[in-house]
């Protein structure tokens, strides 16, 4: 078999266009071996746990009973969710830790991947989707235990439910858009991967995750302003039938998030190279 011949010569190679039309073929190509580096990492994240696949429920739903407990004890006064309270909590929780998770995704799976990426090189796009099978695995368990829910406290889906996957699909690439243009600065400061899990801890309590948007005041204000509210809320109500709220806002975030993401992709791949080399210098 004729092997393919390279040729390098000097030039301008940073057209944008060009370097998307590579990142998104390389993401394409690399398929197989994303899978493969998603399976073995999940063999070797379960292999040696008790508890295995549970641990991607505690703490979205340790969250969640803490919540309920506050609300049933009357500790905290909630505003009518329109459905039953536990699952309208455990549908935000777990939504919640998947937006979590999307976020935190790239950064993490590249601070793992060092040593193969400073040994062999493969497409750097490839840590990202396996990053991403990874977490479709994991959230596949999660719906699992929303669906039930719905069947126990007896909440019949409607329509809406159709039009999850696309809603769910624009969560992700939001959360792993925002993840990809944080790694660069994360691994070479690791002080930014602590900020960033302090900062969405705070972020959580001015998005509606466990209660509803109040009819007025300030935190009213910045719930509307914030871009997380719409990939939340919408996800959850098209899950519980609920209302459809944060359209418009909902649609202009697709729109922006889909160039965000691909100058996003360039970035980390025109980046990651670099600093992996500063590391193994």
């Amino acid at each position: 078999m004729e092997l393919e011949t390279k040729i390098y010569e000097r030039g301008n190679s940073l057209s944008i266009s060009k370097l998307i039309k590579s990142s998104l073929g390389d993401l394409y190509g690399s398929r197989f071996l994303a899978r493969q580096l998603a399976t073995r990492d999940i063999k070797s994240q379960y292999r040696q746990s008790l508890l295995g696949i549970v641990w991607a429920f505690i703490a979205p739903l340790s969250t969640a009973f803490v919540w309920i407990f506050l609300s049933s004890s009357g500790t905290v006064d909630l505003e009518d969710t329109g459905v039953p309270y536990p699952l309208y909590v455990f549908c935000g929780t777990l939504l919640w830790s998947t937006l979590l998770d999307s976020i935190n995704m790239p950064l993490s799976n590249t601070n793992g991947a060092k040593g193969i990426l400073s040994k062999i090189n493969i497409p750097k796009e490839a840590i990202i989707l396996s990053g991403l099978y990874k977490m479709l695995f994991n959230s596949s368990f999660k719906f699992i235990l929303i669906v039930f829910f719905l069947f126990f406290y007896e909440v019949v889906p409607s329509w809406s439910l159709l039009l999850f996957p696309c809603t769910f699909l624009i969560l992700i690439i939001s959360g792993v858009s925002l993840g990809l243009l944080i790694t660069p600065l994360g691994m070479l400061y690791t002080d930014v991967a602590t900020f960033i899990s302090y900062g969405l801890r705070f972020i959580m309590y001015v998005t509606p995750v466990v209660y509803v948007i109040p009819e007025s005041g300030i935190l009213k204000t910045i719930m509307e302003i914030n871009p997380l509210t719409p990939l939340i809320l919408v996800n959850r109500n098209v899950l519980l039938g609920l209302d459809f709220q944060f359209l418009t806002y909902f649609g202009i975030l697709a729109l922006v998030m889909i160039p965000v993401f691909l100058i996003a992709l360039v970035i980390y791949r025109v980046s990651i190279p670099v600093i992996i080399e500063r590391f193994s210098a």
